[in-house]
Parts: structure tokens; sequence; C-alpha cells
């Protein structure tokens, strides 16, 4: 084995580790757990419970009991038992809802939600994880959901339909965990949006659905170019271009796990195989991840470590270990803009393989 080959494992170890620590300390696994529910398992939900959803409103993530439900649920005895949560990112896939996450749903369906359109505008650490899913609501003139600088290498397929994704039927407390799990009340939204079942299985999803609608919770994330927020908006940071950075193939691959787990319609399957995931390219890069990884990884994983020490029994953190995570990211994402993506290269998107 070369020097060169020997260092490009050595890095790609240090890479993967790095990954794997912060996951491990991010996720809330149980080992207590029971095994996962299968989709084939879980029956769809009743056509009463979906009519009782047109009567539901949105959520003051702002305001929640001290057990961490929002304040409507836990202040009142009439509300329902259980909640509709729309999920379209990780949240497809059981590895990461069940497993990570902890949450039992209680029935699920398939659907498309024409009010919103899948984006990648979560930032997250750049060479590892550029990107994360979130959403955006789309404007009567759109014709795709797009992501494209311009180009033919970075040109992404197009999606020009809804949103697709899977309406869980969860408990009130497993809603509160995914709020706490996902910094539900710091930057995100509870928003109650108009769904279409699917069937499962389908070839395509229609333009237009023509079935019956109901209404779903997600949790949404407006992202704004810095300096671009609205005045007394709690968006999350974003980057300068939100559109630019690709997601990595373990992302995508949990999106593509999910969407086969629930055996979502065949054509959206295959525009989200067709999906770019970021790839480092050049050695710069790869020395770029190492040097990153080294530096800031371990003063994450102390973060993380210091919030889930302050995080109660219901999966939620203590507010003021929120600001201390924001941060740690910007403060990654600055050093990333002033420094490495100048000196070892892109850390949000492929770059191609310069042929000489």
């Amino acid at each position: 084995m070369s020097n060169e080959e020997d260092s490009r494992l050595r890095e790609t170890s240090v890479e993967e580790s790095a990954l794997a620590t912060l996951e491990k300390v991010t996720s809330r696994v149980d080992p207590a757990k029971p095994a996962f529910i299968k989709r084939k398992d879980l029956p769809e939900p009743s056509s009463t419970r979906l009519q009782a959803t047109l009567e539901e409103h949105a959520f003051d993530l702002q305001s929640v009991t001290k057990d961490g439900l929002p304040h409507e649920i836990g202040a009142k005895q009439e509300t329902p038992k259980t909640v509709f949560y729309l999920a379209y990112g990780s949240n497809l896939c059981a590895e990461t809802f069940q497993g990570q996450r902890g949450v039992r749903p209680i029935s699920a369906l398939n659907v498309v939600v024409p009010d919103l359109s899948l984006t990648f505008d979560l930032p997250g650490i750049p060479y590892n994880e550029p990107c994360f899913a979130n959403t955006k609501y789309r404007k009567a003139s759109d014709a795709a959901s797009v992501r494209s600088n311009g180009d033919a290498f970075h040109e992404d397929p197009e999606w020009p339909k809804g949103l697709v994704g899977v309406v869980y039927e969860i408990s009130v407390k497993d809603f509160a965990h995914v709020m706490a799990t996902e910094g539900g009340g710091a930057a995100y939204q509870d928003v109650l949006i108009d769904c279409f079942p699917l069937p499962q299985g389908a070839d395509h999803v229609p333009a237009e659905p023509n079935a019956t609608a109901f209404k779903a919770h997600t949790l949404y994330c407006p992202v704004y170019p810095p300096g671009k927020a609205p005045p007394g908006s709690n968006a999350k940071f974003g980057r300068p271009n939100p559109g630019y950075a690709q997601p990595s193939g373990r992302y995508l691959k949990l999106l593509m796990d999910g969407a086969n787990e629930h055996s979502l319609p065949l054509d959206y399957r295959m525009y989200l195989s067709k999906l770019q995931p970021y790839v480092m390219t050049t050695r710069g890069q790869r020395d770029g991840a190492f040097v990153l990884n080294w530096t800031w990884i371990p003063i994450l994983l102390k973060v993380f470590a210091l919030q889930r020490r302050f995080t109660d029994d219901k999966g939620r953190a203590a507010s003021w270990t929120m600001p201390i995570v924001t941060s740690v990211f910007r403060g990654i994402w600055f050093t990333y803009d002033n420094f490495f993506v100048r000196v070892f290269g892109d850390g949000e998107r492929t770059q191609p393989v310069d042929p000489r």
C-alpha cells in the first residue's frame, strides 16, 4: 500500500469515526425498545380520525406544559389523544424515527402535499453532512422544485409536484418527543397542512390529487440567507445560497430506505435516486475534512454531551443550551467560509474532477 493510500485510509477513518461518534451522542436510542414496527403491520388511520383533523389547529411551540406538551394539548382535556405528524426526510426511515427517536407509530398513510416542496437547505457540517431536508411553501407559479446553479454538472432532476411523505399517527407524548429531538420551539414552527392520501406502491404521484384532504402537523423551519430574515423571526441561520449544498450519500440513503419501506410512488423514488450526493473529489477536500473534524467535532461533541446532561426524561433539553449549540454551528460555518473553503476547497457541493 502506498503512503498516499495509507494516508487516505487514515483520513477516511477519522471522518467515519467522527460522524459515528456524533451520531451516537446526538441520538437517543433505547436498547430496551421493542423491534421496529414494519409498515405492513401498521394500519391506515380511520376515516373518522382523518375527518377530525379538519377541526384541529397548529400548536404554539413556544408554550409547553411541564410535561413538554404544547399548551393546547396539555391544558385541554377534549383535545385528541393522538397527533398526525408529516414526515418527509430521515424520519421516513424506521432506523431514524423508531430507532433514534424511539417513536412508536399507531398508523401510517402515504400522502402528497401540494402546498409544500422538498428542499435541502438546513445547514449541517461541511465536508461531512453539508445539509439536511426541509420544506418550503410552493408558489402557484412554481413548475418544479429544482436545485440548480446554472451548469449541467450541478443540475439536479426536477420534481414538478408537491411534497411526498408519510403521515404517522402518534401519541401526543411521542409528538412532544419529536419536537424535543428536532429542536422544536427554537427555530421550528408547527404548521397544519393539507395532505392527500396516496395508495402504497403507486406508479405515479398525481399532478392534481382528487382524494379527500385531511390535515397533519409538521415542523417547518424557514431558512433565509444571512440578513434576509424578517424582523423578529426565529428562523434558523442560513447559508448565502440556501439551495447550493448537497446532502451526503448517507443522508440520501435514509430517505431512499424510508421511501422503499413505505412503498412511496415509483416516480418519486426514481427522483430521489437521481439526486446527487456531496462527494469529495480532491485531496484538498479530504484534508479539509480531516482538519475540520479534529478541530470542531470534539467541541460539538462536548456541547451535545452538555445538552444531553441537562435533558429531562421527556427529551427536552434545557433552553439555555440551545444558543450554545447554535453558536458552535455558526462558528463552524464562519471558519469554513473564511478559511476552509479557501484553503481546502468546496465542502458543500461536489466539484468535477480535474482530468489533468
